[in-house]
């Protein structure tokens, strides 16, 4: 099943993006500026998720390994 018509793994690939993003910005922040358009500028804007709201995106992923890991 593909992950956009399962909400579960839909959820897993867009707090995974969220984190890689926020990290990639943390190390290489020319990559990821805020003067890009399209697809750059969304993962820009992903990264700012990670960065500002950094304890609910936590707290989001370790309740998604929680389900992964019990199977729901």
């Amino acid at each position: 099943m593909s992950a956009i018509f399962n909400f579960s793994s839909m959820l897993s690939v867009l707090l995974l993006l969220i984190c890689t993003c926020a990290y990639v910005r943390s190390m290489v922040p020319q990559l990821l500026d805020n003067h890009r358009t399209g697809w750059q500028g969304v993962f820009y804007k992903m990264a700012r998720i990670g960065e500002r709201l950094s304890p609910f995106v936590a707290g989001a992923c370790l309740l998604q390994a929680f389900v992964v890991l019990i199977g729901i």
